[in-house]
Order: structure tokens, then sequence, then C-alpha cells
């Protein structure tokens, strides 16, 4: 929905959209009020098609996993705390950029950490491209997403030593995906309820129950 309004904004009402609702970090680092509601209202906030279709499928392969551990509202609290953390550890490593940071993937990111401590043996179809044939292969999620973060990582440290000057990161956020992917680690099982315990009766009625 707020993508549709993007696209109707036209070019001077999207200048004022981005102005308004995405996250500038040199502008929150002012220490205005107002600004600090940019870490949320960023992330609903996307730079094209590709930028929101890419966010929303990676969101529907891991997310509704993560939602049945954490039920809806957990998950929807969650998820927003995850786009601020991730927006704010954007702003620490790039606290003088006056580019617009826009986009859903540091909550996603959160979510691609929750996946990562509860379901590690879980397994990620990934595409990788073989000559001119498509290829298919089942990657445990571990090291799919351990794989992942690394390269945000590595990335956001290369682009941190070799910036000449405040704020050119090359148009991706780095440190946003970082910054999501450890508060997902670190406070997953805040959110996540706990598994219950399944009772299951001998067959014949006889005997203690076993749990499982």
């Amino acid at each position: 929905v707020v993508f549709l309004l993007e696209l109707s904004s036209g070019p001077q009402g999207l200048d004022r959209l981005l102005g308004t609702y995405a996250l500038i970090p040199a502008r929150l680092s002012w220490a205005q009020p107002l600004t600090g509601i940019t870490l949320l209202t960023s992330a609903f906030l996307h730079g094209g098609w590709f930028h929101l279709l890419s966010n929303m499928w990676t969101l529907f392969i891991f997310g509704d996993n993560v939602e049945d551990r954490m039920g809806h509202m957990r998950y929807l609290i969650f998820y927003l705390l995850a786009g601020a953390a991730a927006g704010a550890a954007q702003v620490v490593f790039d606290p003088l950029s006056r580019l617009p940071t826009v986009g859903a993937s540091g909550a996603i990111a959160g979510v691609l950490g929750a996946y990562f401590i509860l379901y590690p043996q879980g397994r990620v179809l990934t595409f990788l491209p073989l000559f001119i044939l498509p290829w298919f292969v089942e990657i445990p999620a571990y090291f799919f997403l351990g794989i992942w973060f690394i390269s945000q990582l590595s990335s956001g440290l290369f682009n941190l030593g070799a910036a000449g000057t405040p704020g050119s990161y090359g148009g991706i956020a780095w440190w946003a995906h970082v910054g999501g992917v450890v508060f997902g680690l670190i406070l997953v099982n805040v959110f996540a309820r706990r598994r219950s315990r399944r009772v299951t009766w001998p067959a014949e009625g006889f005997g203690p129950p076993y749990l499982e």
C-alpha cells in the first residue's frame, strides 16, 4: 500500500515523502526529536519494484516459520523493533549521510537472525547459476544465513574503510542488515514461545505417558 502511494505521488510528491519518512542519518544525528520516527517509517518505503519484491519474497520464505514460534502480535512487535534497531545501526556507522535510507531489509534481517536460532537445521532451496542451466540445491539454513551475514559484515567493513567521504556506501545499507541480524540473534528468545511438550499415552492405555 505504501509503495503504491510512492508510485502515485509523482516526482515532487515522492521527494516530499522520502524527505519526511525515509531515514536520513545526518538529520537524525542532529537530535531533532520528530525525526526518530523515521527509524520505523523508513522500513515501509522502497526504492522500486525489485527492491520491494525481493524483500517480500525473503520475508515470505523465512517469516512464517518465525511467526509460528512467536505468535502474531509478538512477531509484529519483534519485526518493528528489528527495523528500528537496524536503522539505528546504520545511523551509528554512517552518521553523516544525507542519503535517504529506505526498505524493509533491516527488519527482515532481524527475522533471519531469529530463524538462525530457531531453525538452524532447516533447509533452504537455493538457486545457483551453473553456466546456462538453472541449478537448485538445498543448503542448511545455518550455512546459508551464516554466509549471508558474513557477506554483509565484510561489505560494511570494506565500505567503512574505503569511504572517502561521509555517506559513500554504494547505495546499500550494510550496517542496517548487520544490526537487524544481531538484534534477532540476541532477542529472539525473548519473543519466541517455548515449544509445548506433547503427552503420548501407550496404545493399550497402560503404563506412564511419554513426553515428547
